[in-house]
């Protein structure tokens, strides 16, 4: 979910802490990347069409949309000498109920005006319903592991959120950064934060790694007055890949 405006608070209070760059400055670094960064971008690919209307299928007629995002994503990473380990998400936190909950009725009154467009609506509210009806589901996540199997990509699953897990593994010497668009990632005590890496070439976006002791020196702070929550709990340090 993130901290809104976090990155700004730091951006404009203590910059120092921001250093951005090309993608291939990180040529031969270990990263821990939060797969929903990719995860949303298949929902993205899912709910892009062609101009056909038809997604994305193989031969069997099985849509692989959502599969092509993270093929070019990960080929970038590594053709630039990059060695990722994608962490997903595992159980959902019981304080994430609230939210997912609004999600899952979101997705619901979605469905119904998708249903009640198809009956007396107009061909561009159909698809206007249509796309907010589309989500990522386990099976989708499935596919998206196997296929990094098949490429020889490394995965774990959280013991709940991926950002955690990206901050233990970055914490405890295992790679050098962990990788995600959710700035609280790092008051899960990461060291370095990497945004943008994930995304596609033709965004032309620069790589932020943002350092955590830079942060904490420029706003005066320091880890305990950053979050209320524990720096990193036992069951996340079991998950640390030998």
């Amino acid at each position: 979910m993130g901290i809104k405006a976090l990155y700004s608070v730091i951006s404009e209070n203590c910059p120092e802490a921001v250093k951005t760059g090309e993608i291939k400055n990180h040529f031969g670094r270990k990263v821990a990347i939060d797969a929903y960064a990719l995860q949303h971008e298949a929902y993205l690919f899912l709910v892009a069409v062609r101009s056909d209307g038809q997604q994305l299928m193989n031969e069997s007629g099985e849509t692989t949309s959502h599969l092509m995002g993270l093929f070019y994503r990960t080929l970038r990473i590594v053709d630039n000498g990059i060695k990722p380990l994608y962490v997903f998400d595992g159980a959902p936190p019981k304080l994430k109920s609230g939210e997912l909950a609004k999600r899952f009725q979101r997705k619901s009154e979605a469905q119904e005006a998708h249903d009640e467009a198809k009956e007396t609506g107009t061909a561009e509210e159909v698809e206007k319903f249509s796309r907010r009806t589309v989500k990522v589901t386990r099976e989708h996540n499935a596919e998206a592991q196997r296929l990094l199997k098949l490429m020889g990509i490394p995965f774990i699953i959280a013991p709940t959120e991926a950002e955690a897990q990206c901050a233990v593994l970055a914490r405890a010497g295992k790679v050098y950064a962990a990788a995600s668009e959710d700035m609280d990632t790092l008051t899960f005590n990461s060291p370095v934060l990497l945004r943008k890496l994930t995304f596609s070439e033709q965004k032309k976006e620069p790589i932020q790694e943002i350092r955590l002791d830079k942060v904490l020196e420029g706003l005066e702070m320091d880890m305990k007055q950053v979050c209320m929550r524990p720096l990193v709990a036992p069951f996340y340090h079991n998950n640390v890949p030998s």
